[in-house]
Formats: C-alpha cells, structure tokens, sequence
C-alpha cells in the first residue's frame, strides 16, 4: 500500500464509536488509501480508535459531551442521540479550521459517515460537501427495522406474547420475536433512532457491508426503492487485510492452544463487545460447554457477567473438570480464530461482523441474539442459509450439551457445514471478479467523479 496517496483527493470519515462499526469504516478507509486517497478519520473522544494502528490515516478527535453517567449506563441508543445532539458544531469546526489546515493541498472530496452519525450529513450539506452514507449492518435487518417502525406508527407495539412466533406478513422467514428491538431503552426512542438512521437526507450513495451472494433478495427490494446508488462491497474485514481497531486487548496466546486441537474439534464461544449475562446464565453455559466433551476457546470479556470483574463465578470444580479441554480468554484475535482449521463451530450472538467472518471462513454457528439486528441475523443464519442452529429458550446445561453436539458431531451439523463451505467459496468468487470485486471499482469512479 502507498505511505501517501496520489490523488489529492481527501475523504473524511465519521465512523461510530462502537467496535462493530468502526471496524467497517476503517477497512473501507484502508482500501481506498490503498486507491489513492488522502483519508482523514474524525471521531468521539468516547472509545477514540488507536491512531498508531492506521499510520496512513490522519485522525481529529472532536469533543463528544458525553457525560460520565451517560457513558456507565451503556444505553447505546441514548448515548448515540447525544453524540448527535453534541457533536455538529465541533464537527464543523473540524472540517473548516483543523483538517483543511493540515491538508492545504486537499480539498475535502467526499464524507463518509456511519448511518447512526447522521449530524455529518447536516454539516456537509452545510459545507456543500457531498457525502456518502454507510450501512454495518445487513440489508435484511435494514427491512426489517422499517417493519419495525411501520409497526410502532400503527401502535402494534410491544408486540404481545402470542405473537411472538407468528410470522411478520411479507418477511419471511422473520417472526415477530425476530425484529431488531434494543432492551435497555423504549420502543419509542429506538425507532426515532432508526428513523433517523433509515433516512438518506441528501447523501449522494449508500455503501453496505454485505454480498449480493448472501442478501440478492433484500438488496434487490432496497434498491428498487432507494434513489441513490447502493454499493454492496461486503464483506469488508476481508476486503481490507490491515489490522484491525480492536478496543480491547487481543490475547494471541489462544492461537498456540487451537494449534494443539484436532480439525474442526473446537467449539469458538463469543459474544462480541457488548452482551452481558447473568451468574446462573454462565453457570449453565459453563457446565453445557464441559457436558458437550468437546473443547472449546470461550472468550469472557471483564465486565460482561453481571455482578463479576472477569470469571470469579464461574461454577465451583468447572475449571478442573474441562482441564486443558478448554481455552479461556478476555478476547481474542476473531478473524485468526476462526480461520483456524481446529474451529469447527462459532458460538455468537449473531452481530453482523462476526456472522460475516464465520461464513466468510465457513464455520457454522451456534445463535444465541440478544437484541437489535442479532435476532434478524440469526434467523438468516438457521433459516435462509441454514448453516446454524439457534438457541431459543433460556440457557439451561442439557440443551446447551445436545446443541453443541448436534452442531459439532451429528450429521445435521455436518450438513451445516458443507453449506458453510459453499457460502464460503460463494464470497471468494464474489471478491476475485464479481459483484463484490465489481461494486468496490464502482465505488472508487464514484468518488472520482465528485
């Protein structure tokens, strides 16, 4: 990759401080330094990004006003209105006095700015400065998050017990329990938010991280009504190979455990950056996990069991029974992992990132959604690609024991993970001269011609 870029074309980017977004924004940033462009990345105090990660970018935080209680609530959706209610000013002064004053030579070309930092696209129409808007989550979930909001319009929510498991009319294989809802805030809040999110303004283009091979159906139905371009150049933590922005420590040393295990023998359990569970969640978990007899890697994030610094309550005897049958890790390296050929199944609350790099390494999954597009994505998972099995009701050690086998051992799984290999190869043909490989060089000319 070139240490400057040749163009003078300057991009801005405005990535949204959680770590399932700001990954995807710094791959698109690092393959379109790697096509010319001068980038700069503007973005929050809060959970500010490593700029020695990315040398080639130029970074400019801006002041968030986030408060302290605002941060320790962990309540995304309000946090994320206060981002932009806060942010529009200095991320205004930032475009007019800081960027421009370290890079005379560029004029700012385009901003690209994640779909729940839409401030950005009201300071760049300020600035008449075209911008261009991103999408990390799927375009099925994007569908489903209008349903959603059609759905609270007409006062159908909170949806009542008895139609959870019927079907949402004209999004099958969705159920009512399936649409993307936040738990820690109020229908009401959360559906202003994606309203807000949904609406293009006056952006020139939508980027989606995701493969046409994955969602031709939903992008086909989007783009019917969409009145700008959609650039579908997913998936992006394989289009960009750089290193990643991870806002926790990476312990490596489970790669030299995955090396001492069988193929296709370990089973991977991670529940990404944001899920917490209960002390009687983890024990049954814990106790499914050493009952299944297969190892496993399980990633336990400090602070994400309630109650708990890191796994003081993990169950009385549990470590001595697994032994060395089990690696336990703060967080891992996901993409080496499950890249791996000991990683024979992927345990995930079904994030998109993490769905997408489990086909993209054909790995099946183990679905255990939480909450927003988790629900959505592990659906699409167990039923539209059938490539996982999802766990529905409360975590309870039988159930955890008979799934993990049937993932890992039966012949059900092994049919899972035929189907997971064929999405894979799908995703490498895509990359190598279809509509991924095809959508990126679209992307670029479109930046071009501004």
């Amino acid at each position: 990759m070139e240490n400057k870029a040749q163009s003078g074309q300057l991009l801005v980017l405005v990535p949204c401080p959680y770590q399932g977004t700001i990954n995807p924004m710094l791959k698109l940033g690092t393959f379109l330094h790697s096509k010319g462009f001068s980038i700069s990345i503007v973005h929050t105090h809060f959970n500010s990004p490593n700029p020695s990660n990315h040398p080639e970018f130029t970074f400019f935080p801006i002041p968030d006003g986030l408060t302290a209680d605002e941060i320790s609530s962990g309540n995304v959706v309000a946090i994320v209105f206060a981002i932009n209610a806060n942010c529009k000013a200095s991320f205004k002064q930032c475009l007019t006095d800081r960027v421009t004053e370290q890079e005379p030579q560029n004029k700012i070309t385009c901003i690209i700015y994640d779909e729940f930092m839409y401030f950005s696209e009201s300071v760049a129409n300020d600035l008449n400065i075209p911008s261009i808007l991103l999408r990390t989550q799927s375009a099925t979930n994007f569908i489903a998050r209008n349903a959603l909001i059609q759905l609270h319009s007409k006062g159908c929510t909170p949806f009542p017990d008895s139609m959870l498991l019927n079907s949402v009319p004209e999004l099958h294989p969705l159920r009512f329990k399936d649409l993307p809802i936040y738990i820690f805030d109020t229908v009401e809040n959360y559906s202003k938010l994606l309203t807000n999110a949904n609406n293009v303004r006056t952006s020139s283009a939508i980027i989606w991280n995701t493969l046409d091979c994955l969602e031709q159906s939903s992008l086909a139905q989007i783009k019917q009504q969409c009145q700008v371009p959609i650039f579908s150049i997913g998936p992006l933590h394989k289009v960009s190979t750089a290193a990643t922005s991870s806002l926790l420590e990476e312990d490596t040393s489970c790669v030299a455990w995955l090396d001492k295990q069988s193929h296709n023998s370990v089973i991977y359990v991670s529940w990404g950056s944001l899920v917490s569970i209960s002390e009687k969640e983890l024990a049954e978990m814990a106790w499914g996990l050493t009952r299944s007899r297969q190892p496993f890697l399980w990633v336990i994030r400090p602070g994400s069991i309630c109650g708990s610094d890191w796994i003081e309550l993990l169950p009385q005897g549990f470590l001595e029974a697994v032994g060395e049958r089990s690696c336990i890790v703060k967080w891992a390296p996901q993409m080496e992992v499950l890249a791996h050929g000991a990683v024979g199944g992927f345990w995930s609350h079904c994030g998109w990132n993490s769905t997408l790099e489990s086909i993209s390494e054909g790995v099946p999954m183990l679905c255990r959604p939480c909450f927003t597009d988790q629900t959505v994505n592990a659906r699409c998972v167990s039923e539209v690609w059938k490539i996982g099995i999802q766990l529905e009701n409360e975590l309870e050690r039988g159930e955890i024991e008979r799934t993990v086998k049937k993932l890992m051992v039966d012949e059900d799984g092994k049919g899972m993970r035929v189907r997971a290999k064929e999405l894979k190869e799908k995703i490498e043909v895509s990359m190598k001269g279809g509509s991924t490989y095809h959508s990126l060089n679209e992307l670029v000319e479109f930046i071009r011609s501004f």
